[in-house]
């Protein structure tokens, strides 16, 4: 029972249903991708044959030219440009075994269709020229009796017969119509029409004068419409000159010729050679959070997405050699098996041209041997054409006798020499010249342990076979698979293993080493020098340089590094000014005077002081290895310390400036500012992500600043009130009489009054967890908060000096404090999330509500007790704004 392809259709693109007849032909719409595939099977056709690789083949309308072969297991895709579309049908047909059916109807012919235009026109001297005669340089011009060439670039007439008419441009009447070129030819979109008879041109120019102008008007032979250009235009190839002289009065009939064509290796051709592998993938064997698991990363997959040399072609040479028996023609066995592979060969390579060059042996005349080996040429010229190839793209030769012994006189000198010697010039010699294919080398990258450890592989090549190799014997792609590890430095101590295919194990490892002693440099591990291992896999298809790596493999080291780093200024910077003595300040003086301590180190030191928190630690070799690098890494931020100590100092010289005003003010006020204190954790490491043959470098950091900035200001608030009262002309008198009073009764019952009002405002930053990956970049887990909180503290306290020891601290017998309870007292936060839209920030506004508190708390002698009042004078709010979106 017969199997194979029975018909084929159109499975994706856009074509004419009303140009079109099922299961016959299609017109398909140009300068767009059709896609045909198998619409039914023969009956014998297996489930295993469907899945077979198919041959699909694009022919010339009359089926004889293969234009365009190539294998495939998804069908078939074909583009038809404006210039190729027309009457003119191709013809596609698919097949299992390569072979094309004469009999059956399988394919489909195809053409395309759009409106019929000329692109371009001109008349040139010569047969293919770029140059063309214009009419703007009156010196280019012609004689009547020269050859002229007219050449049109068309759309939508290709395959069409098209008229010609010749008119003479006239000067105060009208034009002249002088001649009419039927049956013209459109091959290839193309018009090449080579006039011979412009002499008798002449008998019909009306009043000739020294220089004529002549144009064209093409007329479509089908529908009998005038033919257009872009600007809507029907006059062509404007304008021919032609000068009032006789050249020659020979008026020989013009040819419609074929587009000129030079026949040299396609460059860009997919390449479809027999000898080729399909596909590479790579397996990892490893370990993660105490369960084995694998990875396979496929490297290779029938050439998608590699990249070619960027340099001059590698141009190859084919030759083989087919042998004839005694004075014979004919091709045996071993020659048409041959011949078939290097038909396949040509047919998936567009414009190879083929030097078929024929010899014979001495035995017998040499003039007939010359016919001979003309006649061996010729057969397998035929042998290539009736396979498809296009003729025009095969020279044949007959060299004649090989080392040619004849004298002089035509005399057979070895005649009756024995025929077995000479076997070996009874031949025809092929040779083709084509660009082989040379892709640049892959890149595989792997996270490996140290080499006492190694890492296992699972190599597996898929679909190689060599047996079909183009080169000779001597040259021929071996199937197998060389793996060369260059250990610490190429071509030193370098390794060499031999696997054949399909599948076999092997081991790879970093540059680290086990007991590395300054691992440190490793610390970002991507940036350093892997270690690598070289796979060459070499076929026609896409590798054919067996001198250039196929697979490089990168194995870096498998260090995994955490961090824990906090930077804190240690030191306070509460600054009191206009502080007068007595007793009442004792709290201000005595903070006063620490600060000026420290102050005074400040100056002396000539830097800030801070704390430095480290801990860095990492493993490697497959966690075997754990150590800490704290101290080293210390020191490597030392610097950075530094620098942050003269940030500091700048923002110290700003608090010096605000005291300097509080001075001129007179206001008992004291500053304090909280220096910014920062903390980072993190961890990061090499890894595989989506099965790519890339690695990112993987991670999660967590920082804050809390706070970024903070500040308070303290006022004095009786202070306040005699200082204005004193030296202020605006003070108030009796305020300031009464708080004396009041200051002077408790004095002599050994209190003190404090009245004092704190302002207070931070602002921080916290980012909970950022998922780095330094390939797809940064990934919110958590969420991004930048917020503050400001608010104010009145508080009035009446203390009592408890004992006659001197520096006896006062114990607080009454306090009244009005203050907000919660941190924020009006703020806010900035949330930076992420949801199923995307990234985005969010503004929170909040408000906690006002508590008003009062505490009492008092001692006499026996006599003790507390009191405490609250009261919510405002309620808490929190307010969502808008999210704005980033991505």
């Amino acid at each position: 029972m017969a199997k194979g392809v029975k018909k084929i259709q159109v499975t994706k693109g856009l074509y004419y249903p009303d140009m079109s007849v099922k299961g016959q032909r299609v017109t398909l719409k140009p300068d767009q991708w059709v896609y045909f595939g198998v619409e039914e099977w023969l009956p014998g056709t297996t489930a295993e044959d469907k899945k077979k690789e198919i041959i699909w083949m694009r022919q010339t309308n009359n089926r004889k030219i293969i234009i365009n072969q190539a294998p495939s297991k998804g069908g078939y895709k074909f583009l038809i440009s404006k210039q190729f579309c027309g009457s003119y049908h191709y013809y596609i047909e698919a097949s299992l075994s390569g072979k094309r059916d004469p009999k059956n109807n399988t394919g489909l012919y195809v053409k395309g269709w759009c409106d019929p235009k000329i692109v371009t026109s001109k008349w040139t001297t010569q047969r293919g020229s770029k140059t063309s005669i214009k009419n703007q340089n009156k010196g280019n011009f012609i004689s009547y009796g020269h050859v002229v060439y007219l050449n049109l670039m068309t759309e939508g007439l290709n395959g069409n017969t098209v008229t010609i008419e010749l008119w003479n441009q006239q000067t105060a009447k009208k034009d002249k119509l002088v001649h009419v070129y039927n049956n013209v030819q459109v091959i290839d979109g193309e018009v090449n029409l080579k006039i011979e008879n412009t002499y008798s041109w002449m008998a019909h120019v009306d009043n000739i004068q020294n220089v004529e102008e002549f144009y064209i008007k093409v007329k479509d032979t089908a529908s009998k419409q005038y033919i257009k250009d872009n600007l809507g235009d029907d006059l062509h190839a404007i304008y021919l000159n032609v000068k009032n002289k006789v050249v020659t009065t020979n008026a020989n009939v013009s040819k419609n010729q074929t587009p000129t064509k030079v026949y040299k290796p396609d460059v860009n051709s997919v390449r479809q050679e027999p000898c080729r592998f399909e596909m590479i993938k790579i397996t990892e064997s490893e370990v993660k959070d105490g369960k084995a698991s694998n990875t396979t990363v496929t490297v290779f997959d029938n050439g998608k997405g590699i990249k070619k040399i960027q340099s001059a072609a590698l141009q190859e040479r084919i030759e083989r050699t087919i042998y004839y028996k005694f004075d014979s023609t004919v091709i045996d066995k071993d020659g048409v098996a041959i011949l078939n592979n290097v038909l396949k060969f040509l047919l998936e390579h567009r414009d190879s041209t083929m030097n078929l060059s024929g010899y014979a042996c001495v035995i017998g005349k040499q003039n007939y041997n010359k016919g001979l080996s003309q006649r061996r040429a010729d057969v397998v010229k035929k042998f290539f054409a009736d396979g498809g190839l296009d003729p025009s793209r095969i020279i044949s030769v007959g060299k004649g006798e090989v080392d040619p012994t004849d004298d002089k006189m035509g005399k057979d000198n070895i005649r009756f020499k024995n025929e077995k010697d000479y076997e070996s010039n009874r031949r025809v010699d092929i040779s083709f010249v084509f660009n082989a294919h040379d892709a640049q080398t892959i890149n595989y990258e792997v996270v490996a342990p140290t080499e006492s450890t190694k890492k296992d592989l699972t190599i597996d090549i898929s679909g190689f076979d060599t047996n079909e190799c183009y080169h000779g014997s001597k040259n021929k792609h071996k199937k197998q698979i060389l793996m060369i590890d260059v250990g610490q430095a190429v071509d030193k101590g370098d390794t060499k293993q031999t696997f054949a295919p399909s599948s076999f194990n092997y081991k790879v490892y970093s540059n680290m080493s086990r007991f590395n002693a300054a691992p440190i440099q490793y610390i970002w591990p991507i940036a350093t020098n892997p270690n690598q291992f070289h796979m060459n896999i070499h076929s026609c298809r896409y590798f054919s340089n067996d001198k250039r790596t196929t697979v490089l493999i990168k194995a870096y080291p498998d260090i995994k590094w955490e961090l824990a780093l906090e930077f804190q200024v240690n030191v306070s910077n509460y600054k009191a000014s206009n502080m007068p003595p007595g007793n009442i300040y004792a709290k201000h003086q005595e903070k006063s005077r620490q600060a000026g301590y420290k102050r005074m180190q400040l100056n002396k030191d000539g830097k800030v002081p801070i704390n430095v928190g480290v801990g860095l630690s990492a493993e490697w070799d497959a966690g075997r290895e754990k150590r800490s690098f704290t101290n080293e890494f210390a020191d490597k931020i030392e610097v950075v310390a530094r620098m942050i100590a003269t940030a500091v100092n700048i923002v110290q010289n700003a608090i010096n400036y605000a005291q300097s005003a509080a001075k001129e003010t007179a206001i008992p006020v004291g500053f304090n500012l909280r220096y910014p204190k920062f903390t980072v954790v993190g961890k990061w490491y090499l890894e595989r992500v989506n099965e790519r043959a890339s690695l990112s470098v993987i991670g999660e950091v967590g920082f804050g600043f809390k706070p970024l900035i903070g500040a308070e200001v303290v006022i004095d608030i009786i202070g306040a009130a005699i200082a204005v009262a004193s030296y202020g002309a605006t003070g108030n008198p009796a305020a300031a009489k009464i708080i004396n009073k009041f200051r002077g009764g408790l004095e002599k019952l050994g209190a003190s009054v404090t009245f004092t009002a704190t302002f207070y405002g931070e602002l921080e930053i916290m980012v909970d967890a950022l998922k780095i990956d330094s390939i797809n970049g940064i990934n919110m887990l958590g969420k991004t908060t930048i917020g503050g909180k400001m608010g104010a503290t009145i508080e009035l306290s009446i203390s009592i000096e408890v004992g006659t020891v001197k520096g006896t601290k006062a114990k607080p017998i009454v306090t009244f404090k009005a203050a907000a309870k919660a941190d924020s007292y009006f703020g806010g936060d900035i949330v930076l999330d992420s949801d199923t839209t995307g990234l985005f920030i969010q503004p929170v506004l909040k408000f906690s509500g006002v508590v008003l508190s009062v505490e009492i708390e008092g001692e006499v002698g026996w006599w003790k007790s507390n009191f405490k009042v609250e009261e919510k004078v405002m309620k808490e709010e929190t307010y969502y704004m808008d999210k704005k979106y980033l991505t």
